[in-house]
């Protein structure tokens, strides 16, 4: 029948819903008048699969589910459900059947009324492309609602930004005193030297006084023979605070800037001082200057700071991530030298290897630690041990004295497990993948996220050669982890409203690591390590999976957009709970947020759900766990 009472309810119902609490009162005012009302009893056919709707129906009271043409449920929702509205927008087939699970009412919005809201008013429009492209405009204008334009360049700074010139560059054969003369007429204190247009070395002011003229070197012999060969880089997509930390831990002055392997220009520590003196670029710089424990703690409490920063700036979650990663490595890597420091040098080489969030540059304030040590395979028990023993305790409660929990799990080189020989670790590899209990594979989540940190690289690298080469070959392993990844339940009721805990010291909150961003870590790295990735960031895996056909680019896209929501979400109300004097979790109230913000709170968890559908049809996910 037409809408012809009513009217304020029906406007004020709409208000409190998405898309339409976005429009304009005047324009919400005049919807009402414009739509009509449809009935449904219980368990008939709302809207069917495969017709291209001619209106837009929202759930004003009752329940409706969907289904797929095969039959699987893929939601149920009740009041403010939009019905056929991607579609409409679209101008193709509905996917899906919609069918009322109880008796229903909704209301009908024309198609040219819908069009001309589409048209009007980008929010609304916004709201039915495809989800994942909802959940970026989600995070833009999360980020936007607190960014400000003080330091804004600070803590978003790449290095493609500090490159502000063309590379100058000199051939390995030209003579030194050629090379001095170009420095000087082109006012700088370093050269590339380069092999038809491959980088071989670098050339500096430094090297002039102490390998030429304090050495009596002859000016007219060649570049090579006094250039740093092999030198330091650095790409044109990292943060300036991962250069920086890159240049004080090498106690280096420069580094070329490489974009494909082809050099694009020079970056140097004066570039990075340009940098507001408040960035973390210099909090970095000061950790790795501490002379002990109590210092490097003093500097990390300034992390929360920093992250308010990034969070005021609209830095993104992957962004933050990779900073708060990086002040964290500093910290763990100062502590290395100073145990060093104390117990001496190492008998045998060693590799420290960060683990987990870290190892993934995704860590966020509050993290507990996960480290391990892989020892060279002249390994000795009897001479050997105690000085490794003592050097994972100095680190560790260093770190605990810093402010980063012990592993409640034990999984730091502390333990005598996580701290073995090169041959141990890849003999713990092979068990883990060839007979993979569920111990393995909980062991297993940690450890296939490695990142080497300090010490011998050549160690790290060996053993992630060892996991990926046994990841790809261990399909039983690789299901097990599927299993594990689609076990865990994103806190979305079964009317697709939030679960929050009802009892206890977490009573109406929900754990948005647990129930969201540790699931999307456990698929990306699943497929990640399918697809042979060498990569260990969330997103990284996600795009390499996406390249090996190991999952959709559609999926990817929205797994992606959902783990930078939920990331997003999670970092911004960690500030909030800093500055309200309480200690940063993982859990948030749902009842503290927007509906803008709930409504995207459930998208994410929605794509989760998909996601973990669709590894049952790749992996024989059943009865595994």
């Amino acid at each position: 029948m037409p809408l012809d009472v009513e009217l304020a309810e029906i406007r004020d119902f709409l208000a409190g819903h998405e898309p339409f609490a976005s429009l304009p009162p005047d324009v919400l005012s005049s919807i009402p008048a414009r739509l009509s009302v449809v009935y449904r009893r219980r368990g008939t056919l709302v809207q069917d699969a495969g017709t291209v709707p001619e209106e837009l129906l929202v759930v004003r009271s009752g329940a409706v589910e969907l289904r797929d043409p095969d039959g699987e449920l893929v939601e149920r929702g009740s009041a403010g459900l939009c019905l056929g509205g991607s579609a409409l927008a679209a101008g193709t087939p509905q996917p899906v059947a919609a069918h009322a699970i109880e008796d229903t009412l909704l209301l009908a919005c024309p198609a040219v009324v819908f069009h001309q809201l589409r048209a009007e008013h980008d929010g609304f429009s916004a709201f039915f492309e495809q989800r994942g492209g909802q959940l970026r405009e989600a995070v833009a204008s999360q980020r936007a609602r607190h960014m400000t334009d003080a330091d804004r360049a600070v803590l978003q700074t790449h290095v493609r930004d500090l490159v502000r010139r063309p590379p100058v560059a000199v051939r390995a054969d030209e003579p030194i005193v050629e090379a001095a003369r170009l420095m000087s007429i082109e006012r700088i204190s370093s050269l590339l030297v380069t092999d038809d247009d491959r980088l071989v070395g670098i050339l500096t002011d430094r090297d002039l006084r102490t390998r030429v003229l304090a050495a009596g070197i002859d000016p007219s012999a060649p570049v090579a023979a006094v250039m740093t060969k092999d030198p330091v880089t650095v790409g044109p997509d990292a943060l300036a605070i991962e250069a920086l930390l890159e240049l004080v831990r090498r106690n280096i002055h420069h580094l070329p800037v490489l974009d494909a392997g082809r050099p694009i220009g020079m970056i140097t520590d004066t570039d990075l001082i340009r940098l507001q003196q408040a960035s973390p670029v210099f909090l970095v710089g000061d950790i790795a200057k501490a002379r002990d424990v109590t210092v490097v703690a003093a500097l990390a409490a300034r992390l929360p700071g920093v992250v308010a920063g990034l969070v005021r700036q609209g830095t993104s979650a992957r962004d933050a991530g990779r900073v708060v990663t990086t002040v964290g490595d500093a910290i763990e890597a100062r502590l290395l030298e100073l145990a060093e420091a104390e117990l001496g040098a190492p008998p045998v080489p060693y590799a420290w290897v960060t683990l987990g969030s870290r190892a993934r540059f995704e860590q966020a304030l509050a993290p507990d630690q996960d480290h391990a040590l892989v020892l060279h395979d002249d390994y000795r028990p009897d001479a050997h041990a105690a000085y490794f023993r003592e050097l994972a305790e100095h680190v560790t409660s260093g770190l605990e004295a810093v402010g980063y929990p012990r592993c409640r799990g034990e999984k730091m080189a502390t333990n005598p497990q996580w701290r073995q020989p090169l041959a141990a670790w890849r003999a713990d590899v092979a068990r883990w993948v060839d007979n993979p209990a569920p111990q393995a594979v909980l062991e297993a989540s940690v450890f296939f996220d490695l990142r080497h940190l300090y010490g011998d690289p050549a160690l790290s690298a060996a053993l992630a050669a060892t996991q990926r080469a046994a990841a790809q070959r261990g399909a039983v392993f690789l299901a097990h982890l599927a299993a594990h990844a689609a076990s865990a339940q994103p806190p979305l009721g079964f009317f697709r409203g939030l679960v929050v805990d009802r009892a206890g010291e977490h009573r109406d909150t929900l754990d948005l690591k647990r129930g969201g961003i540790n699931i999307i870590v456990e698929i990306a790295r699943l497929h990640g390590l399918a697809a042979g990735s060498e990569e260990t960031s969330t997103v990284a895996r996600l795009e390499d999976a996406v390249a090996a056909g190991r999952l959709s680019a559609a999926l990817g896209a929205d797994l992606r957009d959902a783990w930078e929501f939920l990331a997003h979400v999670r970092l911004r109300n960690q500030v909030d709970q800093v500055r309200h004097g309480q200690p940063p979790s993982n859990r948030i109230a749902p009842a503290s947020l927007s509906h803008f913000e709930k409504r995207h709170l459930k998208d994410a968890f929605g794509v989760i759900r998909t996601a973990q559908e669709a590894l049952a049809h790749r992996y024989p996910v059943r009865g595994l766990m």
